[in-house]
């Protein structure tokens, strides 16, 4: 059965650095997979990349069976495999209406588009209460959800998120991680970035491990939550 994402010993360099070193990975059909490690791991690298924003040096990329490694961003988006960015990078001068919009620009269905407008509000009701406000007025927690609700104005098939809980309070963090479950609920197939790691591979039906650019440990989520290396890492236990 082929895999909605395949990615297969990519490399990515910036000039002589390599920073991804040849990992390989799959995200199955409406899975939530998590890759997680420390800073400078390759994490944020891996997903630029696969949305067309980096060129790869080596490896292959495969979206539904098509590969799209060279494609560029735009027409990856088009295909169904929408990035959400760590740091958000929401228009703050534009109401938050308007960065949603932003997020439905190749589309050309006005009623769906008003449709998803509403689903982003009902899964963020704040967003819907301030629409007409100027995004750069929003906490981080609110930018972080309207990053989110711009990513899924584009109808994908495959939501990459990059960091969605950094810097937010223990409560928005726990806000955002159950909207990401909301979307798993309701079929949405997710990539996802987290240095939140108890949080991301509670979430995740499958973990990668990421160190220096390469995969050192993978397994199901909740096996690597009871892995020992992992527990010692990354969860802060002895």
């Amino acid at each position: 059965m082929t895999a909605m994402l395949e990615v297969d010993d990519l490399r990515v360099a910036y000039g002589t650095i390599l920073a991804v070193k040849g990992i390989s990975f799959r995200v199955e059909q409406g899975q939530v997979v998590t890759l997680i490690g420390g800073n400078g791991a390759g994490k944020t690298t891996t997903l630029r990349t696969l949305s067309g924003l980096l060129k790869p040096a080596g490896g292959q990329i495969r979206f539904k069976g098509r590969r799209i490694d060279g494609t560029p961003a735009h027409k990856i988006v088009e295909l169904g495999l929408a990035h959400s960015p760590e740091g958000r990078h929401i228009f703050p001068r534009m109401t938050i209406e308007e960065n949603l919009l932003l997020g439905a620009y190749l589309r050309r269905d006005g009623a769906g588009v008003g449709r998803d407008i509403q689903r982003a509000y009902d899964l963020f009701p704040v967003l819907g209460e301030r629409r007409k406000q100027a995004a750069g007025t929003l906490s981080g927690g609110e930018q972080q959800m309207l990053a989110m609700g711009r990513a899924l104005m584009s109808q994908p098939e495959l939501l990459m998120l990059d960091e969605p809980s950094m810097g937010l309070s223990p409560i928005m963090m726990q806000k955002i991680m159950e909207t990401v479950a909301e979307l798993k609920a309701a079929g949405t197939t997710i990539l996802l970035v987290e240095q939140n790691a108890q949080a991301a591979l509670t979430l995740a039906d499958r973990g990668y491990v990421l160190e220096t650019g390469r995969i050192v440990l993978e397994d199901h989520g909740q096996a690597l939550l009871g892995n020992d290396q992992v527990r010692k890492a990354y969860l802060g236990e002895d």
